[in-house]
């Protein structure tokens, strides 16, 4: 299988790619850079620089995007001059300096999922906890305990979702019932160990059959988890620290990997790079953010 670079730029910590469909094209961000990146199925190549960083982001239905980043959740406006309107949305209580947002995405319906973790991961401080932002705002903490939270997904159907810890002491991606009209998540069980397999759970997709695509941090591999929890592919990277990956092109049928530089080990030419496959399976579409 051919795993090419979408283009030559490198970036620290590359995460959380996703494809806009209504623009037909990519975007990522590169967290320590403090960028959001987008670049046309025609290779035209932009990017935005952020005044703190920037963990996560997804389309919202207005046009704009919903961000993730240091001190809380944003409304975000790229504009076409390189400048970006930020419009702070909410922070959770109790938010510390050394603590910033990581992964996330929206649920089926639309409502914005994202988790905070200490910046510095050899801490190892599991006072990590996962928020839902919707119309209501900002919820309570739903789920706590987390070192490095990641892995957010859902089902096809909405009813199940799945999150992971990618911290090297936790390596466990879990699934929980997910009741669509409330937004809540229960009944958390270990759905894979990577302690068992390769890696570290870092980032995650998930395809039209129910397949969960986790990004192996530190392993340079894609694992492919079945719904019952069976790892049936692995592919590998030209980078040893893959950590995230989104479905896209018109078909859905293109994967994009982001992947990290910083701590990479030497000799791992791919390293920060950008890199798109077909895996010959149909990703899901990433709903957007429903603002009301």
């Amino acid at each position: 299988m051919q795993v090419l670079p979408l283009n030559d730029h490198r970036y620290d910590v590359g995460e959380s790619p996703f494809w806009h469909a209504a623009q037909s094209a990519w975007y990522w961000v590169d967290i320590p850079r403090k960028l959001i990146c987008r670049q046309t199925v025609d290779s035209v190549y932009k990017q935005w620089q952020l005044p703190e960083m920037v963990a996560c982001i997804a389309p919202d239905d207005a046009g704009g995007l919903i961000a993730g980043m240091h001190t809380g959740v944003f409304s975000v406006t790229l504009q076409d001059d390189g400048n970006v309107l930020l419009d702070k949305l909410a922070q959770p209580s109790g938010l510390q300096a050394e603590q910033r947002f990581n992964d996330g995405r929206c649920d089926r319906q639309g409502r914005f999922w994202s988790g905070v973790m200490c910046l510095d991961m050899s801490l190892a401080r599991a006072d990590g906890k996962l928020y839902r932002y919707d119309a209501a705002g900002l919820s309570a903490p739903m789920v706590d305990g987390l070192i490095v939270q990641n892995g957010l997904a859902w089902s096809p159907n909405g009813k199940t979702m799945y999150l992971s810890d990618s911290h090297p002491s936790s390596r466990l991606i879990w699934a929980f019932d997910y009741d669509i009209d409330s937004g809540t998540p229960s009944r958390r069980r270990v759905f894979a160990d990577l302690n068992q397999h390769r890696g570290r759970p870092d980032g995650a997709a998930m395809d039209i059959d129910g397949c969960y695509w986790s990004c192996a941090n530190d392993a340079g591999c894609l694992l492919r988890f079945t719904p019952d929890g069976k790892l049936d592919r692995v592919i590998e990277l030209p980078a040893k620290k893959p950590s995230m990956c989104a479905f896209g092109g018109d078909d859905l049928k293109t994967m994009i990997v982001t992947s990290i530089s910083l701590g990479a080990p030497a000799g791992d030419a791919g390293a920060g790079m950008v890199w798109t496959l077909n895996p010959g399976v149909v990703g899901m579409p990433e709903p957007p953010f429903v603002k009301n």
